[in-house]
């Protein structure tokens, strides 16, 4: 939007897409990835929607847009870490309300990264971690199972992986079906025939559930694909193994971009002015300017709610 996108993010956007040398461009999610910042990492850099609404929202913080002829979506960035647990109903609600829905997401992603890895790895190493209350039904849960923690975690995990993909490349209803039926027979048989433990079976179903919350479904891919690697460096290292994973992608993160901008602002580098709609989502009186890591040329956004008025009084 001319007047407050800033034009080196506008000329970044413009350079890339001039520059791309492909026969055949399928979707603008395909556009997207040739234009991304880090084409090897598992993190989306861009955001498509299909949504009007974010659209014209985004383009009046001062963000870039494109889409492809043919493609119902479209692509805009540059995008945060941050922003892809932000959902467009957090603005249609009361801010108290949205800013629950928002903290509940984060502690869901975090629950569904991190709880079959620590499980795994208190089993396989850290013991005295266990309370005395949990230890009974622990070993009564595992004094059957022949395998060790590690495999019937990913056997779970490949299990829940496979059950998603048939219920998505179905038809609605039958997928729905096989999802749900299909969880509860496999679970229920896989426990009483000894392969896994009925405790993980419940950590892996809750797991896969948070992993759900997530309102933008690129980034639910990513949680999906990292749970892997934490699940090897708990069984191989316990918990220093789940924190040099931690530490690893917290690295890959400070280090990408999008559009050239930091992908984990306004954490880092810190914006504080912007966390007013990061974590929680305060009072709209509170949000009447635009994020400062888009470096809008115009930081108010009442200024262009008058400019808007005066043109339509123009036109009138």
């Amino acid at each position: 939007m001319e007047g407050i996108v800033d034009v080196e993010n506008l000329r970044t956007m413009q350079q890339r897409l001039e520059a791309i040398d492909f026969d055949q461009i399928i979707d603008s999610g395909s556009i997207a990835q040739m234009i991304s910042d880090d084409s090897l990492s598992v993190f989306p850099q861009f955001v498509n929607t299909e949504r009007p609404e974010r659209v014209a929202a985004v383009l009046a913080e001062g963000k870039v847009a494109f889409i492809a002829d043919g493609s119902p979506e479209v692509v805009f960035g540059p995008t945060t870490l941050v922003e892809f647990f932000s959902s467009l109903e957090d603005y249609y609600l009361g801010w108290q309300v949205a800013s629950f829905t928002r903290l509940l997401r984060f502690f869901a992603v975090t629950f569904s990264t991190l709880a079959s890895p620590i499980y795994v790895a208190v089993l396989t190493y850290h013991y005295e971690l266990i309370p005395k209350d949990l230890l009974g039904p622990i070993i009564g849960s595992r004094i059957m199972i022949p395998f060790p923690p590690i495999i019937e975690a990913v056997f779970l995990e490949l299990t829940i992986e496979l059950l998603r993909e048939a219920g998505a490349r179905l038809p609605t209803k039958v997928g729905q079906t096989i999802g749900i039926v299909g969880g509860i027979v496999i679970g229920q048989a896989s426990v009483e025939a000894g392969l896994t433990s009925n405790i993980l079976l419940i950590i892996v179903a809750l797991a896969a559930l948070a992993s759900f919350t997530t309102p933008i479904y690129q980034i639910g891919n990513t949680i999906r694909i990292i749970r892997f690697p934490f699940l090897l460096m708990s069984a191989w290292f316990g918990l220093i193994g789940i924190g040099a994973a931690l530490l690893f992608t917290i690295v890959h993160l400070l280090h990408l971009q999008s559009l050239g901008r930091p992908y984990l602002s306004p954490i880092y580098p810190p914006r504080f002015a912007d966390w007013k709609d990061a974590f929680i989502r305060l009072p709209f009186s509170w949000m009447s300017s635009r994020p400062v890591y888009l470096r809008a040329q115009k930081k108010k956004g009442l200024i262009f709610l008058k400019q808007i008025k005066n043109m339509i009084l123009m036109s009138s």
